[in-house]
């Protein structure tokens, strides 16, 4: 229970001392895991879509480390310890964020719910650590047929499926994990999500090849006697009957088998993204197409269309005499 109370205690912000006696209109001092289990959780329970994945984070990275923390003993010093005993352990910096962040939202509910000081407060939330600049992997077309072969080739039932729906619309992964049959309707070519990202519905336009994709995935659930009715899931695993959980594992064995070792399956995601700017889409078509909230967002493919802006800034010129 003390992973938690760690990333609290890494704050890098300054804390001023804490007061000697109670503070009026303050709640009864409680730890941080206690504020987790008896107040977060049920709350997230409620608001997040996926609640468990939090309770997970708190208890692999904070309940041991600073979840028998008061909130009064949750100092910049403890925080900041916190967060570089994860850099020395490794953690990516992208990773420490997400805990950052979780234990920002923590302090900021209980200073919202009475049970830390606004001013304290403040002075406790944690700076994200630098990212440095955003990397990005795109895949050549060899690249791509070496990954479908792989996964073709790989004992999962459908995962070269899988695989190939990333690639032909940009979903994500987890969008297309709990995907359902009522979420798409082929005669029309979209497929809706419910819940993205972002927290907003959005909407996928299906290409022809998409669509014969998914003709085949029915087919394959056929095969398993899996049910294809408008309310299960796209993807099932056989055995359980069940959505995956997720497709870590097997993604591992595919990258490793076509020799790209280093490769996420989130980079099929950027891929589609780039394939589809090298062929002339615009920003604002791809903004859309991905389901991107922020223009700014999608502004980290600006330097896959170099030759286009170019043959733009000829325009003006063509017509200044």
């Amino acid at each position: 229970m003390g992973l938690f109370s760690k990333l609290l205690k890494h704050d890098t912000g300054s804390i001023t001392a804490p007061p000697s006696g109670p503070i009026a209109g303050l709640k009864p001092a409680i730890t941080l895991a206690e504020f987790f289990d008896t107040k977060y959780y049920p709350h997230a329970e409620s608001t997040r879509k996926r609640p468990k994945v939090v309770g997970q984070t708190f208890d692999k990275h904070m309940r041991a480390s600073i979840g028998a923390l008061r909130f009064d003993e949750l100092d910049n010093n403890a925080l900041d310890t916190w967060v570089r005993d994860q850099v020395k352990q490794r953690y990516l910096p992208g990773t420490i964020n997400k805990h950052i962040f979780l234990v920002n939202r923590l302090l900021n509910l209980a200073r919202r719910w009475g049970y830390i000081d606004q001013n304290t407060c403040e002075d406790r939330l944690i700076k994200r650590l630098p990212m440095g600049d955003y990397k990005q992997r795109f895949l050549t077309v060899e690249e791509i047929a070496k990954v479908l072969k792989s996964a073709q080739a790989d004992q999962h039932p459908f995962m070269h499926h899988i695989l190939k729906l990333l690639i032909l619309t940009g979903a994500r992964s987890g969008e297309a994990r709990l995907a359902r049959w009522c979420d798409i309707d082929l005669h029309k070519r979209i497929w809706t999500v419910p819940v993205s990202k972002n927290g907003r519905a959005r909407r996928i336009v299906l290409s022809g090849a998409a669509v014969e994709l998914l003709h085949e995935i029915r087919e394959r659930n056929a095969v398993f006697h899996l049910s294809t009715r408008q309310g299960e899931y796209v993807f099932q695993n056989p055995r359980f009957r069940r959505p995956y959980n997720c497709f870590f594992s097997s993604w591992e064995r595919i990258r490793r088998g076509a020799g790209l070792p280093n490769v996420r399956i989130h980079d099929l995601r950027h891929t589609y993204a780039s394939l589809l700017i090298n062929k002339g889409a615009s920003l604002y078509e791809v903004q859309k197409l991905l389901g991107h909230f922020h223009i700014s967002m999608t502004e980290r493919y600006a330097h896959l269309m170099p030759n286009t802006l170019a043959e733009r800034v000829e325009i003006v010129a063509g017509l200044v005499k």
